[in-house]
C-alpha cells in the first residue's frame, strides 16, 4: 500500500512539472500590442532605449540596404486537459498558449524606423495519433 501511494505521488509531481512552459524573452510576458505601441515611437525611440526596455534581441538581421532588424519572441504554453489522462496521453497530447513577437528595424542613425508587435494563439500536438 505504501509503495502504491509513493508511485501515485511521483506521477502527480511529474504531471505538475510538465504542465506549463515558457521560452524566449521574459520582458515580453506582460506586453501587448497596445502597450508596446505606447513605448516605442517611430522616428524617436533609440536602439539603446529599446535595449533598456527589452534587453538583447533573440535574433539580429540586416536588410539588403544595411538597416538593422532586431527580433524578440516569447511563448507561454500549457498542457491541455487531454495530456493528463493516463493511457490516452501515451498516444497523443496537446498544449496551447500564446506566442508574442516584436520586430524592430532601425535607420542608419540607430533610431526606430519601423516596428511590429504581434500576439497569436499557438497549439502543439504530440504523439502517435496527432501527426
Amino acid at each position: 500500500m505504501k509503495k502504491h501511494i509513493s508511485l501515485c505521488g511521483a506521477v502527480i509531481v511529474a504531471l505538475a512539472l510538465t504542465g506549463c512552459a515558457s521560452t524566449g524573452n521574459e520582458s515580453l510576458r506582460r506586453e501587448t500590442e497596445s502597450s508596446v505601441a505606447q513605448k516605442i515611437i517611430q522616428g524617436k525611440t533609440t536602439k539603446s532605449e529599446i535595449r533598456a526596455m527589452f534587453g538583447s534581441p533573440t535574433k539580429t538581421t540586416f536588410t539588403d540596404g544595411g538597416l538593422e532588424i532586431w527580433n524578440y519572441d516569447f511563448s507561454n504554453v500549457s498542457a491541455d486537459a487531454i495530456s493528463y489522462v493516463p493511457i490516452v496521453s501515451m498516444f497523443g497530447g496537446s498544449s496551447s498558449g500564446k506566442k508574442k513577437e516584436l520586430v524592430v528595424m532601425y535607420d542608419n542613425a540607430d533610431i526606430v524606423k519601423r516596428f511590429s508587435m504581434s500576439e497569436a494563439d499557438v497549439k502543439t500536438k504530440t504523439g502517435l495519433f496527432n501527426n
